[in-house]
């Protein structure tokens, strides 16, 4: 539509509006910008769509990747105390799964050694009677074990607060695997000694003692675990023992030698569980997502959504949905999703079983039946398990370069680029043509503007020559004109 003026108001003197008149000018022309606006929206919000559904893939690759990974959670092994209160254990990948029977006869213990209680208290010295050096000898690791010497001399270390302080810095120093502290009660104060350690390496003793007035209480502790697996008798310096069991540390919390306990080692179906749980999770997130984008409205009523027509999307839903599809042979008919009991539903998500339908199990059931033909289904030493095939195809599909979606993105990207070059100049153009059709317009404006007065010193010209006639006559009447012929 054109720009209509009103010339009654224009010749009155009032002009023309001119930023109005350039904006209706400028609006026609600025149409082409509004849809490349509209372009940029539409690369944003796919961009942010194919983002989320890389970053869904990402998870889908690291939960598939747990699936295949031969030391991960589909071989990890569990170990079952029958009474924890007495032992505990947690096994490795690589134990064997079996039940063993341990008696805990004792449990390993760390030395003490504490002297009869000095009623003077610890800042008393301890020397004998006219004494000024006295000798103690403390022997750790039992009867073959090292003994240091431990020269008491007065005023350094003769009460027994800096004997505690002496003996501490001394182990620390020299690696005496002793701690030393001063203990009171009513009756007076101790010097009570502690092996680091536990079993028979903690073992104290005192060898000598020498000019002082104290007295050392016979040795505790400093003995090795006592046990039995399966029969057959062990010792172990701590109560945390390894090699007993191939792939398998047990912790030791109690003795009780009449109370053997039943330890089962087998395949951890927690964490199995787990791991295909946030497999199906994540799949389903994936393939959920996908979905969004072909759910259109027959009636038109609203648009499409983005990336309804993105052809990779096809084609990564279609590649996901075939990896999901993957089978095997043999392995005892564990050959696909649905032989273990989780089910490919309508919309291509997936259902772990927990309800067995008729002639089928649950996956717990499966798991529980047979752990290596499942194992074996999802990965194997050929590299031809479902989880393997399925990482393989996800490495593709995230690739940062060739990945269909980041392809997309870098696409996008490219042509947001371009677009914002193209909005740039047109704006910088539509500003300069602004510029100079205000120019123009304010030019004409003031013309407008001044015609009533032009018009009126034109009028007032004509009627003082109309007034004092033509050719300078005054008064009598008006010349007649001849032509002249």
């Amino acid at each position: 539509m054109g720009i209509s003026l009103n010339p009654s108001t224009i010749l009155s003197g009032q002009g023309i509006d001119v930023n109005s008149i350039v904006q209706r000018i400028i609006s026609g022309q600025s149409g082409q910008l509004s849809v490349w606006q509209g372009q940029l929206t539409n690369f944003a919000t796919q961009d942010g769509l194919l983002a989320g559904i890389n970053n869904n893939l990402t998870n889908l690759q690291t939960a598939v990747a747990a699936l295949a990974d031969p030391t991960g959670a589909l071989t990890a092994q569990a170990a079952i105390s029958s009474q924890s209160g007495i032992v505990t254990a947690t096994a490795q990948s690589g134990a064997i799964a079996g039940t063993h029977q341990i008696v805990v006869t004792s449990l390993a213990t760390a030395g003490t050694l504490y002297t009869d209680p000095i009623a003077a208290g610890p800042d008393a010295s301890f020397l004998a009677t006219g004494q000024t050096n006295g000798d103690v000898q403390l022997q750790v690791g039992g009867a073959s074990g090292t003994v240091h010497d431990i020269v008491i001399t007065q005023g350094s270390n003769d009460t027994l607060n800096t004997l505690a302080k002496y003996i501490n810095t001394q182990s620390t120093a020299n690696n005496w695997g002793v701690t030393a502290s001063v203990v009171s009660d009513p009756n007076g104060s101790r010097l009570a000694l502690f092996s680091q350690s536990t079993g028979n390496g903690g073992a104290l003793a005192i060898v000598n003692n020498s000019n002082t007035t104290l007295t050392f209480d016979a040795p505790v502790g400093g003995a090795n675990a006592i046990l039995t697996i399966d029969g057959v008798p062990f010792s172990s310096s701590s109560n945390t023992v390894t090699g007993a069991i191939q792939g398998v540390t047990l912790s030791l919390a109690s003795q009780s030698p009449a109370n053997p306990v039943q330890l089962t080692v087998g395949p951890d179906t927690n964490q199995i569980t787990n791991a295909v749980n946030n497999f199906v999770s994540a799949y389903n997130t994936v393939v959920s997502t996908i979905n969004t984008q072909y759910v259109v409205d027959p009636t038109g009523a609203t648009p499409p959504p983005p990336l309804e027509a993105d052809i990779s999307l096809r084609s990564l839903q279609s590649r996901i949905l075939t990896d999901a599809s993957y089978a095997i042979g043999g392995n005892g008919g564990l050959v696909n999703l649905a032989s273990l009991g989780i089910n490919l539903n309508n919309d291509g998500t997936l259902t772990v079983g927990s309800t067995p339908a008729p002639d089928s199990q649950t996956f717990a059931q499966v798991l529980a039946a047979n752990p290596s033909a499942v194992l074996n289904f999802f990965q194997n030493a050929s590299g031809t398990g479902f989880a393997n095939n399925f990482n393989t195809d996800l490495t593709s599909l995230t690739d940062p370069t060739l990945g269909p979606l980041n392809v997309d993105l870098t696409q996008n990207n490219a042509e947001q680029k371009d677009l914002t070059t193209a909005i740039t100049n047109f704006e910088t153009n539509l500003t300069s043509e602004q510029l100079q059709l205000t120019t123009q317009y304010e030019a004409v404006n003031a013309s407008l503007q001044s015609y009533p007065l032009l018009l009126q010193a034109i009028t007032e010209t004509l009627g003082s020559l109309s007034t004092s006639g033509i050719g300078g006559a005054s008064g009598g009447s008006n010349p007649t004109l001849s032509s002249g012929l």
